[in-house]
């Protein structure tokens, strides 16, 4: 299983017993569907491996305590420890409408209602306070904020998505 066949579930962040048992801090709004997984990939010096999941419980309301198979002592916890967790991109529930995940629009044409075709997403930036569409225009980049007011429209058919941002915004850009 290669990385970009898989997305970011989150990182082992400490010990929850002396029988191996771990705290994972997931990197989701619903962790609660990913409580009863059977096995998860675990990124061990850059090799996606996968563990076969014992038992694991929310914890906490946003850490899952898990016991992974042959994770039996404290020194087993500790070689997994600080590890990120991984899954395959197919186990991920099918979002619709305008909900959408990060990698799944990249690529996609951003249309603006006032402006027009604005250019092809090349990235998402999630590093700020909001997260941004990074566009390509003709090799000029032009960042549009994902604010669900702006966004009117996401056709995974025609791989566009369609939004309505402030007047003069993408102007901005191309002075």
């Amino acid at each position: 299983m290669k990385k970009e066949d898989c997305f970011y579930l989150g990182k082992i962040i400490k010990k929850y017993s002396f029988k191996g048992e771990v705290l994972a801090k997931l990197d989701t709004d619903e962790p609660d569907i990913y409580e009863n997984l059977d096995a998860i990939f675990i990124d061990l010096r850059n090799n996606l491996i996968p563990f076969f999941i014992e038992s694991s419980q929310l914890h906490k309301s946003e850490l899952l305590r898990i016991k992974f198979e042959e994770v039996d002592t404290e020194a087993d916890a500790d070689a997994i420890m600080k590890s990120d967790l991984y899954l395959p991109l197919e186990t991920l529930p099918k979002l619709e409408g305008n909900k959408f995940y990060f990698h799944e629009v990249i690529g996609f044409t951003i249309e603006d209602v006032n402006f027009g075709t604005v250019g092809t997403i090349k990235a998402i930036n999630d590093s700020t306070a909001q997260a941004l569409f990074e566009i390509d225009r003709d090799g000029l980049e032009i960042l549009i904020p994902m604010n669900d007011e702006f966004i009117i429209n996401v056709d995974r058919s025609k791989k566009t998505i369609l939004v309505n941002t402030p007047e003069g915004l993408i102007d901005l850009y191309l002075e």
